[in-house]
Order: C-alpha cells, then structure tokens, then sequence
C-alpha cells in the first residue's frame, strides 16, 4: 500500500501534489472501501489547497460517517472556496449534526468570510431555538472573521 503523499504523486518540494496526484486523490476519498483511506486522502485534499478538491468534499460533508464530515469540513475551510459555502452552512443547521462538526463548519465559514458565508453564520445565529453552544460558536467564529 502507498502512502497518501506517494499517490498524490507530490513534487520534489513535497508541498504541491501533481496534477494526477489530484485525481488519484478525488478517487481515493470517494471510493476507498477503508474509511482510514478515505479520511487521510480528505486531508490530503485539504493540505493541497486544490479547488479541484472542492467538489468531492462537498460530496464527502453528506456522508453517513461524521468522522469524515468532519475532515471534510476542515477541509473545505483549509481551501476558502466560496464553492463550499452552502454545504458547510447545512452542516451548521443541521441539528443532527455532531456539535464539534457544526462548530468546524462556523470555523470554515469565517475562514472563507464571504459575504454568503458570513450570512450564513448569521441567518443560524438568528435561528431562536439553536443551541448556546453552537451560538457562542458562530459569534466567535464572526469575531474572527471580522478580525481578518
């Protein structure tokens, strides 16, 4: 078996994967059978700050597994594409979703700070019925943006 940094095929810098590390990795995170595969290849992603690497974490914020939204959600905010904006917003209103991945999607969110993201931590902050946990999350993550 290779290691992640192998199949990213990553250049001499070890930094930057290649092109077709890129797809080997987008393949990896969807169709591994091994879950352990699939999260260190989505971390992968997120290190290589690829926006090609966008939409298949996208994919994996609405997988069954929450140890892998979570990684995907870090992800996302790792790379700042406005193209994950909506995704970590339904992760972020989404009541069944574990506490520590909604206050990774407000963390992204601000990370991101564009003016959808930012309306999305305020539209949830909003919500009345959500969680003083979550609230104190999506102020601090505002903060922060805010600071940026």
């Amino acid at each position: 078996m290779s290691s992640i940094a192998e199949m990213a095929g990553y250049d001499r810098t070890g930094f930057i994967p290649r092109p077709a590390g890129i797809y080997r990795l987008i393949d990896r995170t969807m169709n591994d059978h091994r879950m352990q595969e699939r999260i260190l290849a989505v971390i992968a992603l997120g290190e290589s700050r690829d926006p090609r690497a966008v939409r298949p974490l996208i994919d994996c914020c609405y997988d069954k597994n929450p140890e892998l939204r979570w990684h995907a959600i870090v992800a996302l905010g790792m790379i700042r594409s406005g193209r994950g904006v909506d995704a970590l917003v339904e992760r972020l209103r989404d009541p069944q979703e574990r506490g520590e991945n909604r206050e990774r999607a407000a963390m992204a969110l601000a990370a991101i700070g564009s003016l959808s993201a930012i309306a999305g931590l305020k539209e949830v902050l909003a919500a009345e019925a959500e969680d003083s946990a979550i609230r104190s999350s999506i102020t601090a993550s505002l903060g922060r943006a805010a600071a940026l």
